[in-house]
C-alpha cells in the first residue's frame, strides 16, 4: 500500500474515531436517531451549518447541547425573539467616557458553537445578522471587519408547525445551511427508554468533552483528504442541473448547494470510516442538502422530495472504481 493510501486511511480513522465518541455522548440523551446524529456530525466536520426543523419536544435543543458538551469549545445560545436586534448578534461600537473613545462590544455570534434557538421567531432584519458570519466567518461593524474564531458552527432550530409570530427564513439564509433535517418522534420503546433515563438522572451532566477546538480543526482538515472521484462530481453537477431546468421548480439548487453536497459526502464517508465517496452517499444525502434550497411551484416540501427522488431515478449512476 502506497503512502497516499496509508495517509488517507489514517485520516479516515481519525474522523471515524471521534465521530463514534461524540455520537456515544449524544446517544446518552437522544435515543434511536443514529442517522440524524451522523448527519449533524458530517455537517460539523464539513464546516457547514445545520437547521433542525421539527416540532417542540423532539430533542432538537438537547441534541445541540449534547454536541456542545462533547466539544471543548466556546458555546453560545441565543433565544430568538421578535425584539432581538441585529446588534445583539453582531456586537456594537459604544462610547466609553472613561477612555474617551469608542469600544467594540462583541455580540453573541463571537463563539465556536452557536445554538440559534427558534431562529424563525426573529425578524428578517435580525436574521440577516447571521448571513456574513455563516458564509465568511467574519462580521463587519461600522466598516471594520472582525474575524470569528475557528471552528465556527451554527446549529439552528425552528418549529415548522406554529406560524404565529414567526418569520420565514429567506432563501439567502436557508442556502447557508449545509443540511436541514427533522428528528421525528421516537418509537414507543425508545420513548420508554428516554423516560427512564431522565427520571433517574440528568444525562446531560454526565457528558464530558472528547475533543477540543484544535482537534476539531484537524478533523475538518482530514475530511478534505477523503477522495471523491471526478465522475461523482459530474454526477452531482448533473443532479443539480436537473433541479434548475425542471418545469415544476421556480428556484433550483445554487452552486453553493452543489459544493455543499460534495463536502457533505466527503464528511459522511469519513464518519462511516471510508476513505472515498460512493454514489450511495450522494443519493442518501441529497434530500438533506437540497430540499431547503428548492422552491417548488406547488409550495409543498413533499413535492420537492418526490422531485429529487424522480431526478435520482432518471439520472444514470456512474460506475467506476471509486477508491483512489
Amino acid at each position: 500500500m502506497d503512502n497516499r493510501k496509508l495517509n488517507a486511511e489514517m485520516h479516515s480513522r481519525e474522523i471515524n474515531r471521534y465521530a463514534d465518541e461524540i455520537r456515544g455522548n449524544i446517544e446518552k440523551l437522544i435515543v434511536g436517531k443514529t442517522t440524524a446524529i451522523n448527519l449533524v456530525l458530517s455537517a460539523l466536520f464539513a464546516e457547514g451549518h445545520v437547521l433542525l426543523d421539527d416540532v417542540p419536544g423532539t430533542g432538537k435543543t438537547m441534541l445541540a447541547k449534547a454536541l456542545a458538551r462533547s466539544l471543548d469549545c466556546d458555546f453560545g445560545r441565543i433565544q430568538f425573539t421578535p425584539d432581538l436586534l441585529p446588534t445583539d448578534l453582531t456586537g456594537i461600537n459604544y462610547y466609553n467616557p472613561k477612555s474617551n473613545e469608542f469600544v467594540f462590544r462583541k455580540g453573541a455570534l463571537f463563539t465556536n458553537i452557536l445554538l440559534a434557538d427558534e431562529i424563525n421567531r426573529a425578524t428578517p432584519r435580525t436574521q440577516s445578522g447571521l448571513l456574513e458570519s455563516m458564509e465568511e466567518k467574519q462580521i463587519t461593524i461600522d466598516g471594520n471587519t472582525h474575524s470569528l474564531a475557528e471552528p465556527y458552527f451554527v446549529i439552528a432550530t425552528q418549529n415548522p408547525v406554529e406560524t404565529h409570530g414567526t418569520y420565514p427564513l429567506p432563501e439567502a439564509q436557508l442556502d447557508r445551511f449545509l443540511i436541514r433535517l427533522s428528528l421525528g418522534y421516537p418509537s414507543a420503546n425508545e420513548t420508554t427508554d428516554i423516560i427512564k433515563r431522565f427520571l433517574l438522572s440528568q444525562p446531560l451532566e454526565s457528558i464530558s468533552p472528547v475533543c477540543d477546538a484544535n482537534t476539531l480543526l484537524s478533523i475538518q482538515a482530514s475530511v478534505k483528504k477523503v477522495y471523491i472521484h471526478e465522475e461523482l462530481l459530474n454526477y452531482i453537477v448533473e443532479l443539480t442541473e436537473k433541479t434548475r431546468i425542471s418545469e415544476s421548480v421556480i428556484l433550483g439548487v445554487s452552486t453553493r448547494g452543489a459544493i455543499a453536497l460534495a463536502k457533505l459526502c466527503r464528511a459522511y464517508a469519513g464518519v462511516c470510516g471510508r476513505t472515498y465517496v460512493l454514489p450511495d452517499d450522494i443519493q442518501l444525502l441529497i434530500p438533506y442538502a437540497y430540499t431547503h434550497r428548492i422552491i417548488h411551484r406547488s409550495g409543498t416540501e413533499g413535492d420537492t422530495e418526490e422531485l429529487l427522488q424522480k431526478i435520482i431515478k432518471e439520472t444514470k449512476v456512474p460506475s467506476e472504481n471509486y477508491d483512489q
